[in-house]
């Protein structure tokens, strides 16, 4: 009996979808609420006061965020021991861009942990202001905005082959496979216009994000049909 055979396909389709579930409230908590609770736009000296007087929950944010990653890139994992079956080259490049997109969303909270050092009064800041100091904090907020999208570039460019393995296969709706190519135009049209036009406020990917809600639901309550995916996990062979 080889390793793929010994593959229980619906047991892994549940893990990986309860490890895409996870995504939503860590980043929804981490990089969403905890930020927008304590960032006060135009005012760095409210925002800084915010942030030390809840520096527990900052850091709650931080630690939040980088575990976020570490879910991301087990949930790839999980994705490619379903799919690469339906085709080696496509699985491997989408694991690729997650590993390529996870240190990069880890490396940017280093501007988070920035932003709790200038406040900490450290003997090398000595000979800044107190507005001086404050008003650094804006400069790594939005450094870090900033990595985010340039990390999204990449969050948006895994769905490809994912959506393209999901289509191709017969194990899955190809509908959700259709849906996830969307959510990745949704998140490249977002980090491109960011970088062009900083003032556009229309998110796009809040309207294209169907799929990766979808996706995880039917992972673990509905599987996958596991006799066309024994099918080709027996053609890869």
């Amino acid at each position: 009996m080889t390793t793929k055979e010994k593959i229980n396909p619906n047991k892994t389709a549940r893990v990986a979808g309860c490890l895409y579930l996870m995504l939503f409230p860590l980043g929804i908590f981490g990089i969403i609420y905890i930020p927008s609770s304590l960032i006060v736009l135009g005012d760095a000296a409210t925002t800084a006061s915010n942030i030390m007087a809840n520096e527990l929950l900052y850091r709650l944010s931080i630690v939040t965020a980088l575990t976020l990653q570490i879910v991301y890139i087990f949930l790839a994992l999980a994705l490619y021991k379903l799919l690469n079956p339906v085709d080696k080259n496509n699985a491997v490049l989408m694991v690729i861009l997650v590993l390529v997109a996870a240190p990069i969303a880890m490396l940017n909270e280093l501007n988070h942990v920035a932003v709790l050092l200038v406040l900490s009064g450290s003997d090398f800041l000595t000979t800044f202001s107190l507005d001086q100091v404050q008003a650094s904090v804006p400069l790594f907020l939005n450094l870090h905005e900033h990595g985010v999208f340039i990390a999204q570039i990449f969050w948006g460019l895994w769905l490809f082959p994912m959506g393209y393995l999901i289509f191709k296969s017969n194990f899955l709706p190809l509908a959700l496979g259709i849906l996830m190519i969307i959510g990745g135009f949704g998140y490249l049209v977002d980090s491109f216009v960011y970088f062009i036009f900083p003032d556009f406020d229309v998110t796009f990917s809040e309207f294209t994000f169907l799929g990766e809600l979808l996706l995880p639901l039917w992972l673990m309550f509905k599987g996958v049909n596991h006799e066309q995916w024994e099918n080709y996990a027996l053609k890869s062979t």
